[in-house]
């Protein structure tokens, strides 16, 4: 199977995850994602129906007019591809724009730009609200004409719903399986860890998470994986699980130093799994 990469670029994205997560994942009709982010799993998946969900109001508005209007928002996007567009104060113009405004498209637009001309492809806001990545000063961003056509065709099979996850849980049943790719626990306890949106996902929420998918499938048979990094609190709190480690590549610093290989936890519940 071909491997498709996202339209957006994503901390934490899982495409060079793929292949592993693709073998612990059961079979079912319906993949239900609580934390859809980029959608790499999703795209590299074929099930019949798709529930994806994400508490970031822009990625979904944005996920939605793409489903619904793809040679719209594609060409429209790309007029904002230009030279001219790649300076800092052109950049910094869009940002403020749009945390200044509640137009779908054009958040939509921006989102995608402020993704690519941005630094790193981070997704942060502030405690307001406001979007703050600083601009990415790279050579000549990467316009996704293809993976974005991708994308839209394959939205036709997906719902995307801007929930929390525990209201997403509830939109499985006995014909779904449910993927997680919350927030990554810190790898120590004085990691600092910017917040995703504005509300962070604390370690009760990693707890809380654990918890749900553990009686998701003891109780009603929803099978229920896990991704997140392999560490002591992990462990411990998806102990109900079938635990698997995979090896994967990611800076997890400044440091060049730090860019080593961290082992990933994949934790499957299912009504089989033992205590």
């Amino acid at each position: 199977m071909k491997k498709h990469r996202a339209f957006l670029k994503w901390a934490g994205g899982k495409y060079s995850l793929v292949d592993d997560i693709r073998r612990y994942l059961p079979m079912a009709d319906v993949l239900v994602e609580p934390f859809v982010g980029a959608g790499s799993i999703f795209l590299n998946t074929d099930y019949d129906k798709y529930i994806l969900a994400d508490i970031n109001p822009d990625l979904i508005n944005l996920y939605n007019l793409l489903k619904n209007s793809p040679e719209l928002y594609i060409s429209e996007a790309k007029r904002w591809f230009i030279p001219e567009n790649n300076r800092k104060e052109a950049y910094l113009s869009v940002r403020q724009q749009f945390n200044g405004t509640d137009d779908v498209m054009y958040r939509s637009l921006a989102f995608l730009y402020m993704n690519r001309f941005g630094f790193n492809g981070l997704c942060r806001y502030n405690k307001k609200g406001g979007f703050n990545v600083p601009f990415g000063s790279y050579k000549k961003p990467y316009f996704p004409e293809s993976e974005l056509e991708f994308f839209a065709e394959k939205a036709q099979r997906a719902t995307f719903v801007c929930t929390g996850y525990k209201e997403t849980f509830e939109q499985a049943n006995n014909r779904s399986v449910v993927y997680c790719d919350p927030p990554y626990a810190p790898l120590s306890n004085t990691a600092n860890f910017t917040s995703y949106a504005g509300n962070g996902f604390s370690l009760d929420d990693q707890a809380a998470l654990a918890d749900i998918a553990e009686k998701t499938a003891k109780v009603r048979s929803v099978p229920v994986l896990i991704s997140n990094h392999d560490t002591i609190l992990t462990r411990r709190l998806y102990h109900g699980a079938q635990l698997n480690v995979v090896k994967v590549k990611r800076t997890i610093s400044r440091n060049g130093s730090s860019r080593n290989k961290v082992d990933e936890l994949l934790a499957l519940f299912s009504a089989a799994s033992e205590q």
